[in-house]
């Protein structure tokens, strides 16, 4: 690790490299993820209602099972499967049966490669920013299924909180009691707003796995991080919210998926949350 912090020249283009491949892997969990756990919850379902067994053969695996077309099945070759060049060297059509490839795949394995960049560039290459690679590779899994099936799974949210209290353990961004604090915090803020929206309306404001996902990133930014986190990302939520639905025809009872912009946000404060306190600081005359 020292020797890539020493030679800038060699890190950096690893690092782009090794965002691109988990830039990949993440469209994988994106896709796969949600399948595999509805197919779970009608398993569930069926066993708890006593209701006889059906045949429906579980979805493709995250790990062991070959990447293939949506459309046709055909099984990518190694050649295929090169994130970005790919894409680009397919134009963005299946070789088999020319399906459209969707933009997401480029796109995920692109973000992904700016962040892990970002991530040694303020870090280095050492356990800091192997530490924030962790954190930003989880964002992105989340933010793209919530987009894309409104859900957060838990299957990522409580492992990235636990990620952080283990990571507090060291001390290497924060104390176990800042992180502690910081995770107990998140998820009672909102929480707290969901339990009152309810009484008041009767209605659900907003899913459980928000609450779980700002506890997570209390864990990695304490809890002088929280409120700027929920600040930003009820911010960027009603711009961008405000003209997704008018862009789309929707009135304000459409349910709008809130953890891409809490994960921004959270991201956001994790990089940068003390110059932001400091700099409001300065602007607000108090300091």
């Amino acid at each position: 690790m020292a020797f890539l912090d020493q030679n800038p020249g060699l890190g950096y283009p690893a690092a782009a490299g090794l965002g691109l491949l988990l830039g990949s892997f993440l469209n994988v969990v994106i896709l796969r993820l949600p399948r595999r756990l509805e197919w779970q919850w009608k398993r569930d379902s069926r066993e708890v209602l006593g209701e006889p067994e059906l045949y429906d053969p579980p979805p493709p695996g995250i790990v062991v099972e070959r990447s293939h077309c949506p459309h046709c099945k055909h099984p990518l070759r190694w050649y295929e499967n090169i994130p970005v060049l790919s894409w680009l060297a397919l134009r963005g059509r299946c070789r088999s049966c020319h399906a459209p490839i969707s933009w997401q795949y480029p796109l995920v394995e692109l973000l992904t490669m700016l962040l892990v960049l970002a991530c040694v560039w303020r870090f280095g290459f050492g356990w800091h920013g192997f530490g924030a690679i962790v954190l930003s590779c989880f964002l992105v899994a989340l933010s793209g299924i919530d987009l894309r099936t409104q859900l957060l799974p838990d299957q990522l949210t409580l492992p990235l909180m636990w990620l952080g209290l283990v990571a507090s353990i060291d001390a290497l961004y924060l104390t176990p009691k800042q992180a502690m604090t910081g995770a107990m915090v998140g998820y009672l803020s909102l929480w707290s707003v969901w339990w009152l929206f309810k009484q008041l309306t009767g209605k659900e404001g907003m899913g459980h796995g928000d609450f779980k996902l700002l506890a997570a990133l209390g864990a990695w930014v304490g809890l002088k991080g929280i409120l700027p986190t929920i600040l930003l990302s009820s911010l960027v939520g009603a711009i961008v919210g405000s003209v997704w639905l008018a862009a789309k025809g929707r009135d304000r009872a459409t349910p709008i998926p809130f953890g891409p912009y809490l994960a921004v946000a959270g991201w956001i404060v994790f990089f940068w949350g003390g110059d932001l306190l400091d700099l409001y600081l300065r602007f607000a005359g108090l300091r």
